[in-house]
C-alpha cells in the first residue's frame, strides 16, 4: 500500500494504480474525456490535469502513477484555469449544434462547458469541418464534433479486434477516420456509441427519436443469445427507443452485443395482433379468446394425442406449465423440441465450475470444441481476446478452419474418431498440451451434440485425466438450460405419426420445419403460438398471438446456469396474451408451485448465491463414460459449428429490420463479385 495526500486528505491505496483512480476510490471526481476504465491509457485529452506539489506545471492524472508521500490537489485555481484553456481549445472547431445533437443531455463536453466554459472566445478563425464516415447501418457519424479522445480507436483495436478506425494526419488537421471504406465488422461495434463522450458517434436507429429526459428506464436482460447480458431498456410511451448496457462484472461487464442493442424494432414489426381461426372454407377469420379457449380446451381435455414443439427461447415458467400438462395427460401429450437437446442435466451440480467469470482465472490454454465463439457468444469472445492480449494464453479450436476470430487460434481439424483419441491419450500433440496446462478452459459448442456426444459425456471424459478443468457449455439460445433442466426430449417421426394436434411455440421458419410440416399435415391440426408470423403459420388452423420479453416477466437461465428475469415494460399489442396464462386456462390445471424451482427463485432474489454454488466433479459425474460401445454416432466427417449468420438466429431477430440490414451488409463483405 502507498500513502499519499489528496486535497490534504491522507489515503492509502494500491501501488499499481494511477492518481485518477486513487481520486475515484476517494470519491473525488476528476473530469476526463480520453480515459475509460475498460481501455488502455492514452493521456491525449489533457483534461484530467491536477496539481502536484513541487511540480512546475499541471500533470495528467490518468498517466501519473501514485508515489509515496505524494501531495495532490484537484481543484486549485491553477487546475481550473488549465481546464478552462483546454476546453476552449477543444471548442475551436466544435459545431454549435447541441439542440439537434442526439447526445444532448448526455454529453460530457456539454457538462464541462457548463462548469468551466466562458461566454466568449479568443479565436476568430473559421471552423474546420470534417467529412462524415460510413460505418454501416448501426453507427451514425458527424466527425466535425469529434474531440480526438481516441476511445473508439482503442476499443476497436483492443476489445473488438477490428483495426477499422485510426488517427489520420497530425496537428490541427488531425481527424479520426477509417483505414478503408466499409462496415465496422464487429459483433460489438455499437459499444463505441456509449464510449464516445460527444455526439460524433451516435446510433442510427435512435436518431431524432427522443431526448434522454423524455425516456423512462427499466433494467432487463438480453434474450438474443445465451450470455444473458444485463441491459437498460429506455422507452417512451408504448415504444422502446434504445437499449443500453447495464454494468455487471460477473457477466457482460459494460458491453453488449449488437443484437441486444439494436433488435428492439422487431417488437412492433410483423407482430401478430389478432386471433385467427380457419373456417370451413380454409380461410382465416378473426376470432375471440372465448372461442379460441373453447377450441383449445376441447383438444386438451377430450381430444386425441397432442404434440408440443418448442424451441430454446421459451421461458422457464411456460415450459414448466407445458410439462405439467404432459405429466397429467401421459397418453395424449408429448413435449418435444425441434433442436436436439442433451439428456436431463442436474443444474448447479453438473459442472465443477460453469461461470463466465472463470475466464479471468489463471488459465494458460483454452480448448474450443465445435463452436465459433465469436458468433455464438460475442461477449465471451471479447473476454477471451482481452485474456489473450494481456496474458500468456493459447487457444486451440477443434473445428473446421474459418477466419472469424479476432485473435490467434490454432485450428485442429478432427473428426469424432480422432476427437475421442484425445481422451485415450493417443493424440500426442493435444494431450501433451492439455496435461501440461493448469486450469484448462474448455468451451463446448452445442453442435457437438448432433454427433451423439452429450456435454456431460465430454465433461466426464475431461475430468478423468484433468481434475481442474473449467468448462463452459456454449449454447446459442437464451433458455437452452431450462430444456436440459426439464429433460425435454427430441422429435422423432413416430411422434409426428401419432399426434393429431401439433402446437408450435415461437419457432422460426426453417427448411427443416417446412419439411416436417409438409410431411405431417395430413389429418392433423396445427396451432401456431408466437409473437411473429411466418410461412408455416399460414398452414395452421389457429394462430395465437403471445407476449414477448418486453411485455411480460419471464425467467431465463443463461449458459452459466444463472437464473435471470425480464421486466414488464410495455403493454401487449392487440389481442396478445401470456402463453402460460393461455394454457393454464385451456387445460384447467392449477399453476405449478414454486417448490420444484425453489433454488431458482431464491437465486433470483439474491444473485450472489451463484458464487457459492460449486461441487466436486467426481461425485456427480460418471467419469467412466462408455462412449466406445455407441458406434452409430462415430463419423469420419470433421467437427464443425452450425451458425453462419450472427444477426439472424431466432424468429425475433429475423423480424428486425435493423438486423436484416446488418446481415445484408455482412454478406456483401464476403462475396467475390
Amino acid at each position: 500500500m502507498i500513502r499519499l495526500k489528496i486535497n490534504n486528505i491522507d489515503v492509502s491505496v494500491k501501488s499499481n494504480i494511477s492518481v485518477l483512480e486513487a481520486c475515484k476510490y476517494l470519491g473525488i471526481h476528476v473530469p476526463r474525456f480520453c480515459y475509460h476504465e475498460t481501455l488502455s491509457v492514452a493521456g491525449n485529452c489533457r483534461f484530467c490535469l491536477i496539481e502536484v506539489a513541487n511540480s512546475i506545471k499541471p500533470v495528467a492524472s490518468c498517466a501519473l502513477p501514485v508515489l509515496n508521500n505524494m501531495k495532490v490537489y484537484v481543484n486549485t485555481p491553477l487546475v481550473k484555469k488549465a481546464r478552462e484553456s483546454i476546453l476552449e481549445t477543444l471548442l475551436i472547431n466544435h459545431p454549435l449544434d447541441c439542440p439537434i445533437c442526439d447526445q444532448g443531455g448526455e454529453c460530457d463536453l456539454q457538462d464541462q462547458v457548463k462548469l468551466f466554459g466562458t461566454n466568449f472566445s479568443k479565436f476568430f478563425f473559421n471552423k474546420r469541418s470534417v467529412e462524415d464516415k460510413f460505418c454501416g447501418p448501426l453507427i451514425k457519424t458527424i466527425m466535425t464534433r469529434c474531440i480526438h479522445c481516441t476511445r473508439c480507436v482503442r476499443f476497436g483495436s483492443e476489445i473488438a479486434g477490428v483495426e477499422y478506425l485510426g488517427t489520420l494526419n497530425r496537428g490541427g488537421s488531425t481527424e479520426i477516420g477509417g483505414y478503408f471504406a466499409g462496415n465496422f465488422q464487429s459483433e460489438i461495434s455499437g459499444n463505441v456509441i456509449d464510449l464516445c463522450p460527444v455526439g460524433a458517434l451516435t446510433a442510427k436507429p435512435y436518431a431524432f427519436k427522443g431526448r434522454p429526459w423524455e425516456l423512462r428506464s427499466l433494467d432487463s436482460i438480453d434474450t438474443t443469445d445465451s450470455t444473458g447480458s444485463n441491459i437498460y431498456v429506455h422507452y417512451k410511451e408504448s415504444e422502446v427507443l434504445r437499449v443500453l448496457p447495464k454494468i455487471n462484472n460477473y457477466i457482460n461487464s459494460s458491453i453488449i452485443s449488437d443484437k441486444a442493442r439494436f433488435s428492439y424494432d422487431s417488437n412492433k414489426l410483423n407482430r401478430i395482433k389478432t386471433l385467427f381461426i380457419k373456417n370451413d372454407q380454409q380461410k382465416f377469420a378473426k376470432s375471440s379468446w372465448e372461442d379460441t379457449l373453447t377450441l383449445l380446451e376441447s383438444r386438451m381435455l377430450h381430444g386425441s394425442s397432442m404434440l408440443f414443439l418448442v424451441n430454446h427461447d421459451l421461458d422457464l415458467e411456460s415450459l414448466n406449465i407445458l410439462h405439467k400438462i404432459a405429466r397429467l395427460n401421459k397418453n395424449k401429450i408429448v413435449l418435444k423440441t425441434v433442436k436436439f437437446t442433451s439428456k436431463k442435466d442436474n443444474l448447479f451440480v453438473s459442472w465443477l465450475v460453469n461461470k463466465i467469470e472463470d475466464v479471468r482465472k489463471q488459465s494458460k490454454l483454452c480448448l474450443l470444441i465445435s463452436c465459433n465463439i465469436r458468433l455464438e457468444s460475442a461477449i465471451l469472445n471479447s473476454k477471451l481476446r482481452l485474456k489473450y492480449l494481456n496474458e500468456d494464453f493459447k487457444v486451440f479450436s477443434i473445428n473446421n478452419m474459418y477466419s472469424k476470430f479476432n485473435y490467434s487460434v490454432n485450428f485442429v481439424n478432427l473428426n469424432i474418431m480422432q476427437f475421442l483419441k484425445i481422451f485415450e491419450g493417443r493424440h500426442s500433440f493435444l494431450c501433451r498440451s492439455i496435461l501440461s496446462s493448469k486450469n484448462l478452459l474448455v468451451c463446448i459448442g452445442e453442435s457437438i451434440t448432433r454427433r451423439g456426444l452429450s456435454i456431460t459425456q465430454i465433461s466426464s471424459l475431461l475430468a478423468t485425466f484433468l481434475s481442474t478443468v473449467q468448462i463452459l457449455d456454449i449454447v446459442s439460445s437464451c433458455n437452452s438450460k431450462s430444456l436440459s433442466l426439464l429433460g425435454t426430449s427430441t422429435l422423432t417421426k413416430i411422434d409426428l405419426f401419432k399426434a393429431k394436434s401439433i402446437f408450435l411455440f415461437n419457432l422460426e421458419n426453417t427448411l427443416s420445419l417446412e419439411k416436417m410440416l409438409s410431411f405431417s399435415l395430413k389429418n392433423k391440426e396445427l396451432f401456431w403460438c408466437s409473437t411473429h408470423g411466418s410461412k408455416s403459420a399460414l398452414k395452421a388452423k389457429c394462430i395465437l398471438p403471445i407476449l414477448n420479453h418486453f411485455e411480460e416477466e419471464k425467467i431465463f437461465i443463461n449458459l452459466e446456469q444463472r437464473p435471470q428475469k425480464t421486466q414488464k415494460i410495455l403493454s401487449g399489442i392487440g389481442q396478445s396474451k401470456s402463453l402460460s396464462k393461455i394454457f393454464l386456462l385451456a387445460s384447467k390445471i392449477s399453476k405449478p408451485s414454486k417448490e420444484s424451482f425453489n433454488f431458482i427463485y431464491e437465486m433470483l432474489e439474491n444473485l450472489q448465491l451463484l458464487k457459492s454454488v460449486s461441487c466436486v466433479f467426481s461425485k456427480f459425474i460418471n467419469s467412466s463414460a462408455k462412449y466406445t460401445n455407441s458406434q452409430s454416432f462415430l463419423s469420419t466427417y470433421p467437427v464443425k459449428y452450425d451458425h453462419e449468420d450472427f444477426f439472424l438466429t431466432n424468429i425475433y431477430l429475423k423480424n428486425s429490420n435493423v438486423m436484416s440490414k446488418c446481415s445484408q451488409a455482412m454478406r456483401k463483405q464476403i462475396t467475390n463479385f
